[in-house]
């Protein structure tokens, strides 16, 4: 019997992947890519432990579950952070940050 590839193992994958990638968009694009990734693993491999003989590209899946976990975790951490700054310094605190910052950068520069 010829074996089949799971149906959303390539699609997981990229998921994990681009929430990796987007976890720095103030956290939430990486949240949503993470968590469809997930979705879309967990179910995969109900499939894949049912019949684990008719599967041949569980490797692809666990790597991709895997990443989304990370992307999740960093996406998580980022969102926390930017609601914590925004609640403790405000957007007036985050601007004033900011400037201070590349009045710093030119100063260091100039010397």
């Amino acid at each position: 019997m010829e074996k089949r590839n799971l149906p959303n193992a390539t699609a997981v994958l990229v998921l994990g992947i681009l929430s990796i990638l987007t976890c720095c968009c103030y956290g939430i694009i990486g949240l949503i890519l993470g968590i469809i990734a997930l979705v879309l693993a967990n179910k995969d491999m109900k499939l894949y432990r049912e019949n684990p003989e008719l599967y041949s590209n569980y490797q692809n899946l666990n790597i991709g579950k895997i990443l989304a976990i990370i992307g999740v975790v960093l996406s998580a951490i980022y969102f926390m952070v930017n609601i914590y700054l925004y609640v403790v310094v405000g957007e007036e605190g985050m601007k004033d940050m900011m400037e201070n910052l590349k009045e710093k950068i030119e100063y260091e520069q100039e010397q």
